[in-house]
């Protein structure tokens, strides 16, 4: 990584009476914070002049440092640029890292650091304390101007899977009402992603309106006292009257806006990687890729000679299909063991025999597991998964993230790269930047996603063209596409051994592009996608991480459509649409010089009646190429462009 550090854009304004004043403006200037640091800190957000965030207060107090006036003996300023090389590609295979930094130094063992970014801003606290201490509370306000709107996903409480619609909120109505992050603030039409980064050993940020329209973080406190109540459920019975007890010097998580004049943009940030502590050690034996799942759909295949459920045969159907269509992996979900112990196996099932028959394959397993029985069983178990030749481990049911929670999501990160076994998270919280600090960690949920179409009818084209301007912003997110039982909005039913999904085939399709996961499920069973080969055409080629990304149209709940480039240099378009049938112009000046065949899969004539109908067909485009795709409504577009030599 190489840095260019010259003198930052900072505006000394000068001490007032009572009162320091610090401003600090992103590299093209646009951007603007100001700062005021008294008996209170309070921050405010201006870009071009126009007021996102009205000064809002922002502090820490531990048990070490004094309460009162704050006042800064010393301030230092930055500014950099950097080119950061992923080790797991999401976005791109690069990343510029351009902000310019203010540091504020309190003289007391606490600084506040700011960065401001052309694309957005974010602080942190540092301490220099040595010894133990402990956090006893965080301040953190979002002040708002009037008739500000929030797609809020709002929740019950703090134990939660974080798997919540994005519900249309003025901010003056969001009194006590709770909500995870990541949220959306629409100011006068710039969209302000709210998030977090770089959360360990620390308790998550969640956020709550009060009564005269402003937002305050809040944090779940430090556990007291905890209570086993299922398999895979320990809820908090009481808390302590402070945040974390930490020991010697910290960089606390950043807070994280996300600014954006378009929606569009949106979807080219990478904030909370680019704040998110980098990687230590060799990551190189990570490989991300595509995975065929069996929960989905309980593992309800036919046509077959053998009885289908959780045995041998079923997997080894699954891994029969996987290799045929180069699908790197298979996960075995809940059921291959006894949930409370990892070493009693089902009846029927062998995996270390599973694990052989699919190496023999060229395939490899992934196992799931309760966190509670794994941090149990943890040596013992993921010794064991590294004997059989495992390559990674779906953690599921953590649903908290108070500090306790927090450390078990590093301890088990940890556990996994010193055995080279990849991670997915679920029933997590949002992703803080754990594929930069740890590449393993390749997705996690903490998503309303597609498995809840096993269930209800919630996952529709209004839900599923949002995700990816919130949820989505703060990392991977395994929403787990692929639904060949496709319906429109009058055929569905809950059917949980056979699910439906709502909206066009092409729309599922066109996920595998616009949704971002190294880690990429394959829901349905081998026997709907045998059925369906030109689906499988598309399926088989589209890779899971991305060389380069180009948003190419997008309004958030409404539409989307991204093209993203492959590492062997194809590309990939995927739109999708809400309710609205629509007809969207593709942009291709972003292909290189030359001609590309463009395979398309598209919306059949049909499909507003019969989700499951599409059309396939081949063009000849360049980059001065303009394509009309029309989508159905709850429709989808998806194609694939490779040089026409």
């Amino acid at each position: 990584m190489k840095y260019l550090v010259i003198t930052a854009f900072l505006i000394g304004l000068g001490a007032a009476a009572q009162a320091q004043q610090y401003a600090l403006q992103s590299p093209d200037k646009q951007i603007t914070v100001s700062l005021n640091v008294g008996k209170t800190i309070t921050y405010a957000v201006n870009q071009d002049g126009k007021a996102l965030v009205q000064p809002s207060a922002i502090g820490l107090l531990t048990n070490r440092n004094p309460t009162g006036v704050w006042k800064v003996k010393k301030r230092s300023t930055r500014t950099v640029d950097a080119t950061l090389k992923p080790v797991v590609w999401v976005k791109s295979e690069t990343i510029r890292d351009h902000y310019n930094q203010l540091v504020l130094d309190f003289g007391h063992g606490l600084s506040l650091e700011w960065r401001a970014f052309n694309d957005g801003v974010a602080w942190r606290w540092v301490s220099a304390l040595k010894g133990p201490y402990k956090v006893l509370a965080e301040t953190a306000e979002f002040s708002f101007s009037p008739g500000t709107r929030s797609l809020f996903p709002k929740e019950d409480g703090f134990f939660s899977h974080n798997e919540r619609a994005y519900k249309n909120y003025s901010v003056d109505s969001l009194d006590q009402k709770l909500a995870s992050l990541p949220a959306l603030f629409d100011v006068g039409g710039t969209k302000l992603v709210l998030t977090e980064s770089d959360l360990w050993n620390y308790a998550g940020m969640w956020i709550k309106g009060n009564a005269s329209g402003k937002v305050d973080a809040v944090f779940p406190h430090h556990a007291a006292q905890k209570k086993v109540t299922s398999d895979r459920d320990e809820r908090v019975e009481k808390y302590d009257d402070f945040l974390a007890t930490l020991n010697g010097p910290k960089n606390f998580t950043w807070r994280v806006l996300m600014i954006s004049r378009n929606d569009r943009d949106i979807l080219s940030n990478q904030l909370v990687y680019q704040l998110a502590s980098p990687a230590a050690g060799d990551f190189s034996w990570v490989k991300p890729g595509k995975v065929q799942w069996d929960w989905w759909h309980y593992n309800n295949i036919y046509g077959v000679d053998f009885e289908s459920g959780i045995n041998n045969n079923t997997y080894k159907y699954y891994i029969d299909f996987a290799s045929k269509y180069k699908i790197p992996y298979v996960l075995l979900d809940e059921g291959w063991c006894d949930t409370r112990d990892l070493t009693k196996q089902a009846p029927g099932i062998d995996v270390a025999e599973l694990a052989a028959y699919a190496r023999s394959k060229n395939v490899d397993l992934h196992l799931w597991s309760s966190w509670l029985v794994l941090d149990k069983q943890l040596d013992l178990a993921l010794d064991q998964f590294e004997k059989w030749g495992i390559k990674g481990i779906k953690v599921d049911f953590m649903q908290r993230d108070d500090q306790d929670m927090v450390n078990y999501y590093e301890k088990i990160a940890a556990a996994a790269a010193k055995r080279k076994l990849m991670v997915d998270f679920h029933g997590a919280y949002k992703p803080t930047g754990w594929i930069r600090t740890w590449p393993n960690v390749m997705t996690s949920e903490g998503v309303l996603g597609n498995e809840i179409s096993k269930f209800a009818g919630s996952i529709d084209p209004d839900h599923t063209t949002t995700i990816p301007f919130i949820r989505m912003a703060a990392g991977p997110m395994d929403f787990t596409p692929g639904g060949m039982l496709n319906v429109q909005k009058k055929a569905f039913a809950a059917v949980p051994s056979e699910p439906m999904t709502l909206g066009t085939r092409c729309n599922q399709l066109a996920m595998y592009v616009v949704y971002e996961s190294p880690l990429q499920m394959l829901c349905d069973i081998p026997t709907h996608y045998y059925r369906e080969p030109e689906a499988m055409e598309f399926l088989q080629a589209v890779p899971t991480t991305w060389k380069r990304t180009v948003p190419l149209q997008a309004k958030i709940g409404d539409y989307v459509a991204v093209a993203r480039q492959a590492a062997d240099g194809d590309w990939y378009i995927g739109a999708m649409t809400d309710w609205t049938a629509r007809e969207l112009e593709l942009d291709l000046s972003f292909l290189p010089d030359g001609k590309f065949k463009m395979l398309v899969w598209k919306d059949g004539v049909n499909a507003d009646k019969n989700a499951k109908d599409f059309k396939q067909e081949v063009m000849r485009v360049s980059k001065t190429s303009k394509v009309k795709a029309h989508l159905a409504k709850g429709g989808g577009y998806v194609a694939r462009l490779v040089a026409d030599r």
